[in-house]
This record gives structure tokens, sequence and C-alpha cells, in this order.
């Protein structure tokens, strides 16, 4: 989870153009406040907000400010790696690879985000991106009856829900494995849908949930040592 200032909102949802949706969320992954983010770029707490909000053109010399305040690049938060694939930047000197515990594992798993379900679809793997949520026991995604994530329901599957930083070449990744079950309860359906941060990104209509109850969670994290940033970077 991460912190946000008080009485601010959420800096990404209210954002005014992308550059100022992108700085808004990675300032809330890091967990930092404004006043922090603009005394590390050198600016007013005013103007980050007007960046975040509103509809600022900044110059060269600022974006660079504010991409090292942010622990990021200028390429990052201008959309100008958005269509590349995660984890393209070249690997850091001398990274460290930790083992998560349980514990940390569903912490990075939060309460929802985007993962990937593998399931076996007309006897061949197949790998599928889904919107899930997290509550109580179960790891939870919605999809369309006939669509390819709905092949879980009734075996055991894997979900991998992982976050990378290009920008220093550090992240994690966390394995869920367990039986898979659509969710005939009206109530528990319900109950999973008002807990839902978000609709499936592919639009509406996929209104049949799949709920997984783990039985293994596993995960690792590549730590760069030396890096300044905040282990909520990569949380």
């Amino acid at each position: 989870m991460t912190k946000r200032e008080k009485g601010s909102g959420s800096g990404a949802a209210r954002a005014g153009s992308d550059l100022g949706r992108r700085a808004a969320m990675r300032r809330e992954q890091l967990g930092l406040t404004r006043a922090h983010v603009a005394a590390r770029a050198a600016a007013s707490p005013g103007y980050l907000r007007y960046v975040e909000e509103g509809a600022a053109e900044p110059g060269i010399g600022f974006l660079l400010r504010l991409a090292g305040a942010l622990d990021t690049t200028v390429d990052e938060l201008v959309g100008g790696t958005t269509e590349l694939p995660a984890g393209f930047g070249a690997a850091a000197a001398h990274p460290e690879v930790l083992v998560l515990s349980p514990d940390e594992c569903r912490e990075k798993l939060s309460t929802h985000g985007v993962g990937r379900v593998a399931v076996t679809v007309d006897d061949a793997p197949a790998v599928f991106p889904v919107n899930y949520t997290v509550t109580d026991e179960l790891v939870a995604y919605r999809t369309d009856p006939g669509a390819g994530p709905a092949s879980a329901a009734g075996h055991e599957v894997a979900l991998e829900v992982d976050h990378l930083d290009d920008a220093f070449s550090q992240g994690w990744s966390v394995l869920v494995v367990g039986p898979a079950h659509i969710v005939t309860d009206a109530q528990e359906a319900r109950r999973l849908a008002d807990h839902a941060h978000t609709g499936p990104w592919v639009g509406d209509g996929r209104q049949q949930w799949i709920a997984i109850r783990p039985t293994r969670i596993t995960g690792r994290r590549i730590r760069v040592m030396g890096s300044h940033v905040s282990s909520k970077a990569t949380s």
C-alpha cells in the first residue's frame, strides 16, 4: 500500500495530463509527499501540484530534476517507454536476490493489480493477463465464461504478479499456486465486486468470478545495493 498526502486524494486519479498522471503515480509508489518531491526537484509544492493535476508543459531542466527526485527517467515520465516490454533496462552492477517470506509476498500482492494466470486451453498451455483482487484467503479475477482465463476453474493454476523498476533494474515477483473455482454464490460475487479496485481493463461484460485458494505463495526480489530508492519503490 502507498502513503498519500493527507487531504490530497489520489493525484494519479486527478492528473490532467499523462505526465502528471505518471509523476503522481510514481510519487505514490515511493510513498513520498508532494512537499518532499518538490524539495528534491527544487520546485514549489504548488507548481508540482500543477504538474500533477493540470496541463503543465515543463522544460527539460525541470523534467530532469523531477525524474531524479522520483528515482526514474525522463523517458518513463513522458511515456517514451510505454510501448516497450517491462525490463528493458540493463542489469545493475551489484544486484542482490532476496527470497520473500509468505507475509512479504501477501504484502506485495496487496489488494488488487494486474497479474498473469497460467491455464491449459485446448490441451495447450496459455497465459492471460487479468485484473485481480485479494480478499481474505482468496485471489480472484473476473472473466467471460467463454474466455481463456475461465479455463482455470476446476484445476490447480498459477498466478504471477510482479513489479519492475526499469530505472534501477530492480523489482519483485510473486507466484500464487492453488486450486481455482467458479464463484457461484451471489453474495460472495457481490462481495468480490464491492472489494475490487477496478473492473477488467478489457471492458465490461466479464462478470464471472474465478477464485484461487492459494496453497503455496513464493516470491523473489531483486535489490540493487547502493540505490537510495525506498523499499516502497518496489512494493
